[in-house]
């Protein structure tokens, strides 16, 4: 076998994934190997039951030839619900090495079919409690185990709001706010559990916890309850196995008790009040007094709609302890994380019965050091806490989230400083995406800027893509998402994350094929009835319809996601081909265009860049995207038409928007960004475009004026078309408005407005101004693919075929390194200048190649570690051009040397 190894199995984008709904997965794997230009030629993939019994597999591939190694689809006979499947997987390569069979890894199957539900959705007896009362319900059960030998045991759960399970007094898990926010109507998830080792031979007790959450609680700033019912219900199936080969299932039916507990209330914008002295001591064992709980009532609720966990489970990721403790000029006990971050606090004390203790979140301190809560709008994010007594406790937040960096403390005045610091941390919560990619380079605030890039991410991934994660708001915007998709898939593994909100897009889809600005759509029709418009959409907004879907194709090769959406795809373009009169055109209705670009209008949202040239650049796009798409699909009469569209849409965009002499006839930066990144210029007038483009950066002291449109592609704009160090020259920028200007303010998160603190320290505004928005970080792309200069090539999905071209500039910046564990593997790109000597390392996965890019150098100049190009291996071939020295490579680790021209 030699250095052949196979590695880091995958199930659906999952190791071991417990609880799945998909009855043909795909599998993947990565190949490890030391030795340069290793290809994998061909694979096997035996399954087999939940015996591993591999000598008579369930299902064998055989011998297939194929360098594919991600998404390989299950082929065997039908899978069965709640059935736990082994997978073991061989490969063979281009130098006749033969691996072993790795190691075995495992799936399990959910709930297949909606007549598996044995349970029964519950709520609370109404007569004994209000179905629209604040507190959070405790819902509960005791039941005995039929007999000894307990081989399995599961639980599949969910609620109509959100829950958390107990068993036996033990919390369940490690999920938080489960079962996650969805377009609820259509798509309802639900989550497995392996309980075997918390159930007891003998007597039990389950419990729910059960709150509002996105169901039916408060969202958005319009203060709406209710959007998808008015009633809390939970739904609860344990599934217990038997080694004589037995089953018995406890459900949850209206012989459960239930009672209201310590939570009062338990609110997103809000926050939570929790009173201790009501905890029920025992409420989730077996011999719990259930005198004093009242009975439950069936609620009808479908069963036809759930689905299984599709995303990264939301959960505490990390714990940050205080930097330090603030004594305001107002007199406020503040405590300073030295970080935005989204989560909540966790309490630890030692209080007398009734004490209260008040925690506030706040993402800044207003200009003379105090507390400041304005831009939250209505949001409390208040987090209220009655003691017990008793002894020491550990208390955090249930079912509400805050974005902060600085806590004021109330109640706990009598404590020393130490004491503060100690006990209270912060605990960090999203989805639980592995991280996948990283940035560094010689720049520290460019660092810093990444950092912010990052946990902006990190703090509005929480189970959708929120625009930000403090005020009352908290949305699934759109436009947002579809900016910043690509630079989200470098940085963390977004594959699940992103596959399950494009299916409550599709899902909130509307019948003409608008896509809502929000999605799941809890606006309704509000922003359109503001705005007198009734296509309840926009460009660009709208555009995550199909911008993506194509980049999780590109990131994951993900073929069958990019199937399932296919249909929403084509409606969203088929709807912009009906409005108005010309198809080659999106000119009416209402459009956001560059949002809070800073050439607006003074008191306007909307920049100057006309909303149709916005609007028929996002149409050319998205119809491009959808003609590859259907390449991808093998549908060729959809790329034929889709073809001949685009070209129409492209023709027609520059007959309306591109003057006579070839410059744009609006003279603002986006004008003249979106057709330079979605090519709908060539020649001479693309080479004009560019070059009055970079003119008006150069003229404005290198500073931007793009808003949410134009932001995230002006450095490629200006680098794809010889302006490089114009683009260098915007990022090291550092005095308003620029990335790094909210740096020297203190951000370290990426925020909504270039001045949401303004030089003199004032705010821009109380009405709309997140500290944590995350849009605008959508230059990360092109710090990872241009100044680092790890890509892919887009020919070929999930980085099979790499790019490593680093513009290594004129001295602005001296090194900078990318890297990404990819679907094949770990690749990196990494550079470095001293005077006129360059060094470019690059590390390509094994059954990935790449093409190098040396810019600037010459053929003569250039090793690889040490040699020449002619005699390295690995090398495949290269060639001098005009920008400098081509290089194609297969796997391995390369470090090229040169002297730059």
């Amino acid at each position: 076998m030699a250095d052949l190894k196979l590695d880091s199995l995958t199930c659906e984008y999952r190791k071991n994934p417990l609880g799945t709904d998909a009855k043909r997965p795909r599998f993947g794997w990565k190949l490890i190997s030391e030795r340069r230009g290793t290809v994998q030629q061909a694979y096997r993939i035996q399954v087999a039951g939940p015996d591993a019994a591999f000598d008579a597999p369930l299902w064998d591939s055989g011998k297939v030839a194929s360098e594919q190694s991600i998404q390989v689809a299950y082929a065997g006979p039908e899978t069965a619900s709640q059935t736990r499947y082994h997978y073991r997987v061989r490969a063979w390569d281009n130098f006749g090495r033969e691996s072993d069979w790795s190691e075995t890894a495992w799936w399990e199957t959910a709930l297949f079919a909606p007549d598996e539900w044995r349970a029964q959705w519950i709520t609370p007896d109404p007569a004994a409690l209000d179905p629209q009362a604040k507190e959070a319900f405790l819902l509960r059960n005791r039941f005995e185990t039929a007999r000894p030998g307990i081989r399995s045991a599961r639980i599949y759960a969910t609620a109509a709001g959100v829950y958390e399970l107990y068993l036996n007094g033990q919390r369940v898990g490690e999920d938080l706010l489960a079962p996650g926010w969805t377009s609820y109507r259509h798509r309802h998830p639900y989550q497995t559990y392996d309980v075997t080792e918390q159930l007891r031979e003998g007597a039990n007790g389950i419990g729910v916890l059960l709150g509002d959450g996105w169901y039916k609680g408060e969202l958005t700033w319009l203060g709406t309850r209710n959007i998808y019912g008015d009633r809390r219900a939970a739904l609860v199936q344990l599934h217990i196995r038997y080694a004589d080969g037995t089953d018995q299932w406890v459900v949850s039916d209206p012989s459960w008790k239930s009672s209201a507990g310590p939570i009062a209330w338990s609110e997103f914008y809000a926050g939570e009040r929790y009173d201790a002295r009501l905890e029920k001591d025992g409420w989730s064992e077996a011999g719990c007094e259930e005198a004093d709980w009242s009975g439950t009532a069936a609620v009808d609720l479908p069963f036809g709609h759930l689905v299984a966990q599709e995303n990264w489970p939301t959960r505490v990721t990390e714990t940050i302890r205080p930097r330090q403790l603030l004594r305001t000029p107002a007199g406020e006990t503040v405590l300073d994380l030295g970080q935005n971050l989204v989560g909540r606090m966790r309490l630890t004390a030692d209080e007398p019965a009734g004490a209260v203790i008040q925690l506030r979140h706040a993402e800044v301190l207003d200009r003379e050091g105090n507390f400041y809560v304005g831009n939250l709008r209505k949001a409390d994010q208040a987090v209220e806490y009655v003691a017990r007594g008793g002894g020491p406790v550990s208390y955090a937040p249930h079912f509400t989230f805050q974005g902060f960096r600085y806590v004021k403390v109330e109640g706990l005045s009598h404590l020393t400083e130490e004491q503060l610091m100690k006990g209270l941390v912060a605990e960090v919560i999203h989805s639980d995406m592995a991280p996948t990619g990283a940035f560094v380079c010689s720049d520290p605030m460019v660092n810093r800027l990444q950092q912010n890039i990052v946990w902006g991410q990190r703090g509005n991934f929480l189970d959708v893509p929120t625009d930000c994660p403090q005020r009352d708001e908290r949305l699934g915007w759109t436009g947002d998402a579809q900016v910043f998709a690509r630079t989200a898939a470098f940085n963390y593994h977004v594959g699940p994350f992103f596959a399950k909100w494009l299916r409550d897009l599709k899902a909130d889809q509307r019948p003409s094929g608008s896509v809502p600005y929000v999605i799941p759509n809890a606006l309704g029709d509000y922003t359109s009835e503001m705005w007198g418009d009734e296509t309840y959409t926009s460009s660009a907004w709208g555009d995550a319809a199909t911008v993506v879907p194509w980049t999780i194709y590109q990131a994951y090769g993900d073929d069958r996601l990019l199937d399932e959406q296919y249909g929403s795809m084509k409606a969203w373009v088929e709807f912009i081909r009906r409005q108005g009169e010309d198809e080659f055109a999106w000119d009416t209705g209402f459009q956001f265009g560059d949002w809070l670009a800073l050439d607006a209008h003074e008191g306007s949202y909307f920049g100057a860049t006309p909303g149709e040239l916005v609007a028929t650049a996002y149409y050319a796009l998205s119809t491009r995207l959808l003609r590859d798409a259907a390449s991808v699909l093998g549908k060729a009469d959809d790329v034929r038409e889709y073809d001949s569209l685009w070209r129409g849409i492209v023709a027609r965009f520059r007959e309306t928007f591109v003057s006579a002499d070839g410059g744009m006839k609006d003279k603002t930066q986006t004008a003249h960004i979106l057709p330079l990144t979605f090519g709908l210029v060539e020649g001479e007038v693309r080479a004009r475009i560019a070059r009055d483009l970079n003119e008006q950066v150069v003229a404005n002291g290198y500073h931007l004026s793009t808003g949410f449109v134009g932001t995230p592609y002006l450095c490629l704009a200006l680098s794809d078309n010889g302006y490089h160090e114009t683009a260098v020259r915007l990022l090291l920028q550092d005095t308003y408005p620029s990335w790094l200007y909210a740096i020297t303010k203190g951000a370290t998160t990426i925020w909504e407005h270039w001045d949401g603190i303004k030089p003199d320290g004032t705010f821009w505004s109380d009405d709309m101004n997140s500290y944590n928005h995350y849009a605008y970080g959508a230059i990360g792309d092109w710090m990872y693919r241009y100044v680092a200069g790890l890509d892919m090539d887009e020919t070929s999905a999930a980085y099979k075929r790499i790019r490593i071209a680093p513009r290594l500039g004129n001295g602005e910046l001296t090194s900078a390194e990318a890297s990404l564990d990819s679907p094949y593997g770990h690749s990196a790109s990494r550079w470095q200048l001293e005077g006129r000597q360059a060094t470019v390392e690059a590390t390509i996965p094994a059954n990935a190649g790449a093409e190098v890019i040396l810019y600037g150098a010459k053929l003569a100049t250039v090793k690889e570690s040490g040699s020449e190009l002619g005699e390295a291996a690995g090398v495949h071939g290269f060639a001098e051009t005009a920008e400098g020295v081509r290089v194609s490579v297969g796997s391995g680790r390369y470090r090229f040397t040169f002297e730059r021209g």
